[in-house]
C-alpha cells in the first residue's frame, strides 16, 4: 500500500540549524504517513547520538536518504565513502528504516568516473543487506550522460538492482517520458520521489525542487502510468518549504500530500 512520507530536508535546512529535534511537532501537522530521514554530512561526527535521539521520538522513518557526499567520494576513490556509507546503514537501522535512498553519484564530480561508482554498488548493496535495509539507486542528474542511461548501464550490471525515481530530476534532462517502461517499475522501482521542475532541459540555474504544480511535470500522465502498473511503493516529497526566518510552510507540504493522495486514488 502507498505511504506518502516527507522528506526531512523539506523541513529542516541551514536557515534553522538543521535542528532533528523539531521533527516531532511537524510531524502533528503534517498530513502524511512518515518520514523520509535525508542524513547531513555536518552530523557524522554524532550520527549515533542523532539517530538515537530520533528512534525515540517515536516517528515513523520508513525510508533514510544517505548523505550526498557518499557519491562524490567514491567517484573519487576515496575509500572513506565505505565507511560513511555504513555508519549511515547503521543510523537507518536505528531509525526503524527499511529502505535506503542513494545518490550513487553527486555534485560537481557527477558521473564523470562513472566505473568507480558501478563497481562500488556491489560492495555497497552488501552493506546496505547485511543492515537488513533495501538500497535503492536514484537516478540523479549527471553532467556526462543521463541518469536514465546510467540506470540503465546499473540495471546491465546487477539484474536485481532497485531504484528510487525521481520526477524532477527525470524533467531535467527531458527524460520523464522514458520511464514509461513496463520492466523497469514491475522488477525495479521500489520507492518514488515526487518533486516539480520549473525551467528548460539542463538548465542548472533552474535546478530547483519545487512543490507540485509550480513546474511544469506531467503528473497526470506519470501517475496514470502508476496506476497502470499498481505501484505500491511509498512517495516522498522533498519540496524545500523553509522560509527565510527558519519557519516553514506546512500548508504548502500539505497541498502536496493532498495532490498525490488524489492523483493515486
Amino acid at each position: 500500500m502507498n505511504r506518502i512520507l516527507c522528506s526531512t530536508g523539506a523541513l529542516i535546512t541551514r536557515r534553522n540549524g538543521r535542528n532533528h529535534k523539531l521533527l516531532p511537532e511537524f510531524a502533528e501537522r503534517l498530513d502524511f504517513d512518515g518520514f523520509e530521514l535525508m542524513l547531513y554530512q555536518s552530523w557524522n561526527d554524532d550520527l549515533v547520538s542523532v539517530a538515537d535521539d530520533i528512534a525515540r521520538m517515536g516517528l515513523d522513518i520508513p525510508t533514510v536518504h544517505c548523505e550526498k557526499e557518499i557519491g562524490e567520494l567514491i567517484a573519487a576513490g576515496n575509500p572513506e565513502a565505505f565507511a560513511r556509507f555504513e555508519a549511515d546503514c547503521k543510523a537507518a537501522e536505528r531509525v526503524g528504516a527499511g529502505l535506503l535512498v542513494l545518490h550513487l553519484w553527486n555534485g560537481l564530480v557527477s558521473d564523470s568516473n562513472f566505473s568507480e561508482n558501478l563497481k562500488a554498488y556491489e560492495r555497497l548493496n552488501e552493506t546496505a543487506q547485511k543492515h537488513g535495509l533495501l538500497l535503492t539507486a536514484e537516478n540523479v542528474v549527471c553532467n556526462v550522460s543521463t541518469p536514465m542511461k546510467r540506470l540503465r548501464e546499473l540495471k546491465a550490471a546487477y539484474p536485481e538492482i532497485s531504484f528510487t525515481f525521481d520526477t524532477k530530476m527525470a524533467e531535467f534532462h527531458g527524460e520523464l517520458a522514458e520511464i514509461y517502461d513496463e520492466e523497469l517499475w514491475q522488477n525495479h522501482i521500489r520507492h518514488l520521489h515526487i518533486n516539480d521542475l520549473g525551467g528548460a532541459v539542463m538548465d542548472w540555474s533552474a535546478l530547483r525542487t519545487l512543490h507540485i504544480g509550480e513546474g511544469h511535470v506531467d503528473f497526470e500522465n506519470f501517475f496514470r502510468f502508476a496506476r497502470q502498473m499498481k505501484y505500491e511503493g511509498d512517495l516522498t516529497v522533498e519540496a524545500t518549504s523553509v522560509l527565510p526566518d527558519g519557519s516553514v510552510d506546512i500548508d504548502k507540504l500539505n497541498e502536496d500530500f493532498w495532490k498525490i493522495k488524489g492523483y493515486i486514488a
